[in-house]
């Protein structure tokens, strides 16, 4: 019982020490009254007042062998038993946590063995046993006491453990010590992988010595070894890593993803201890999603509670806005289809794109398909989306400062110069895509002009770009339309950040915001033919979610219904 008292933490001792000091005098009496249980006589004990707890049984001991008449010269170092238990009634609180019970105890032990009875053949015992069990109490009384007197202090609040009781044999409720160690050594230990998600005010040195036991040494050779610092420097609340230990709690591997596609796998080599990693690349399946639903309000905030990304929402506008227009033409009630394929990686979908798309509406019907040969939209037809030139050289939108104007008074000077391009005020910085495609010509620094680059398209137009802050090609590179070229600027003689554009026909500076573009693109020839083979799979599709079988998300146009009818 000592050693189960002794395993307890402080809090339950101090709680458990008068129940435990009471059961341990409880016994000693139980067993004295057992003992003398065959014994005829019956002499009641009476405890004075005064009288410690030891001092009552060894004279309650000494009065009943006296009232027996045992010969002394044969029998005198043996006690009887006595017939009753001691009235625990009758003992005071001092008289219980009395702890001067050693001498007697003590002197307990020098009675020899219980000789044999007469008589009746009942055996008597020795008092040893008694003495046995107080001094049991003696000493859970004192270890108790002196725990008592220490945890009163302020020095005991707080504080760890020195010895990981954990894998203490006291602890065991077999009983055995060596129990656990031995059903242990039996047990292969097999390590496993595990995850731990990055909490608030974490680093990977500061994780590391915690969580995977790692010195300071092997954290500097970790981040030595992977190309990718950042991966392990910059963590965000939230991620996951994972890694897996030794029996001994030593860092055997540790995988980080930079995405869901892509991360690292650092391992230990078992014969150098030296870490090295390997890059990981999660292949995706490529998955076909089909949604539906129908305009309610916003056409965004409706095709978006059909379950589509924002990202997803986004292209999809930007596709269909080339020929719908949602302020004028999109009604509620109209309904739409979109395809969309991405890659399934540990249940997040990669990469999405949208395959094809088809708008049911009350003004106007439009079905598209992204052909693979170009990554360009088209309808089943085979007729572009996109056209052949693009109005303005860049996405969004940008007030004109000034417009072409061949009779403008100059801003500086005030005299009458011609404005032979169209200014448009934007921050330094904002981009700059190709309207067309087309190869560069030149790429000038100028003293008025600024920075600035020339292209000449694949119909024989030709556009400049005017102060610019950078250019993002160089003389000779193609280009396609839509890809990125410059970044806008406050190069060359200005009076504020602005993008200077203008259109050439035949050589000759035109208003780019009036002048014919050509016209859209139209698949021809074999190209028509492959279009044409590989849509007809998804224009089915389109078909089928419009039928019998649902699609994957239905929006509620209740749901939805919120502001005007617009993007």
């Amino acid at each position: 019982m000592l050693r189960i008292f002794h395993s307890l933490p402080r809090t339950h001792k101090v709680l458990l020490l008068p129940v435990a000091t009471m059961v341990t005098v409880l016994g000693t009496q139980k067993i004295i009254g057992v003992f003398d249980h065959a014994d005829t006589a019956q002499t009641p004990i009476s405890v004075a007042s005064t009288a410690t707890l030891s001092q009552s049984i060894i004279a309650s001991a000494g009065n009943h062998d006296s009232a027996m008449g045992h010969d002394k010269a044969g029998e005198s170092s043996t006690l009887q038993r006595l017939s009753d238990d001691i009235p625990l009634a009758q003992l005071k609180p001092l008289e219980v946590m009395d702890v001067d019970l050693i001498p007697q105890a003590q002197a307990s032990e020098d009675v020899p063995a219980a000789s044999a009875a007469t008589g009746a053949g009942s055996a008597t015992a020795p008092p040893l046993l008694a003495a046995t069990a107080l001094k049991s109490a003696l000493a859970l009384g004192a270890s108790g006491h002196d725990f008592a007197a220490n945890s009163d202090s302020d020095d005991d609040i707080g504080g760890t453990s020195y010895e990981d009781w954990t894998s203490d044999g006291m602890l065991d409720p077999s009983g055995d010590p060596e129990l656990g160690s031995e059903i242990a050594s039996h047990e292969q230990y097999v390590p496993e992988w595990q995850s731990y998600t990055i909490q608030p005010g974490d680093s990977f040195a500061l994780t590391a010595e915690r969580t995977l036991g790692l010195e300071y040494s092997d954290v500097t050779q970790i981040l030595g070894a992977v190309p990718d610092k950042k991966v392990l420097t910059r963590w965000r609340v939230g991620r996951t890593f994972d890694y897996k230990l030794d029996e001994n709690g030593q860092l055997l591997a540790l995988r980080v993803m930079k995405n869901p596609r892509d991360g690292y796998l650092i391992e230990r080599d078992s014969e150098t201890a030296e870490f090295a990693y390997a890059p990981i690349e999660k292949a995706g399946e490529a998955t076909q999603r089909m949604f539906s639903g129908t305009v309610s309000g916003s056409f965004a905030l409706s095709a978006q509670s059909t379950g589509l990304s924002s990202a997803e929402v986004s292209e999809l506008t930007h596709v269909l806005s080339k020929k719908l227009d949602f302020r004028r033409d999109a009604r509620a009630g109209d309904h739409f289809q979109v395809l969309v394929e991405s890659d399934m990686i540990d249940g997040q979908s990669l990469d999405s794109k949208i395959l094809a798309a088809k708008y049911e509406g009350q003004r106007m019907d439009l079905t598209v398909v992204r052909n693979s040969a170009d990554d360009h939209f088209y309808t089943p037809d085979g007729n572009g989306l996109d056209p052949a030139f693009d109005r303005y050289p860049f996405q969004g939108h940008y007030r004109i400062s000034s417009p072409f104007n061949l009779r403008r008074h100059h801003p500086v000077t005030g005299r009458i110069s011609p404005h032979k391009g169209t200014d448009f005020a934007m921050r330094s910085g904002t981009p700059i895509d190709a309207p067309a495609d087309g190869r560069v010509e030149k790429v000038v620094n100028h003293p008025l002009a600024g920075k600035y680059i020339v292209i000449r398209h694949d119909n024989g137009y030709v556009t400049r770009y005017l102060h610019l802050s950078k250019a993002l090609v160089k003389p000779g590179e193609r280009v396609k339309m839509g890809e990125e070229i410059a970044l806008s600027g406050n190069t060359g003689r200005t009076t504020g950040p602005h993008l200077h554009y203008e259109i050439l026909v035949n050589n000759r500076q035109v208003d780019a915001m009036r002048v014919k573009l050509p016209d859209s693109q139209k698949l021809t020839g074999k190209a028509l033919v492959a279009f044409k083979r590989q849509s007809e799979n998804l224009l089915a599709k389109l078909d089928q979610s419009n039928g019998d079988e649902p699609a994957i998300a239905q929006v509620n146009p209740q749901k939805t219904q919120r502001g005007d009818d617009n993007i």
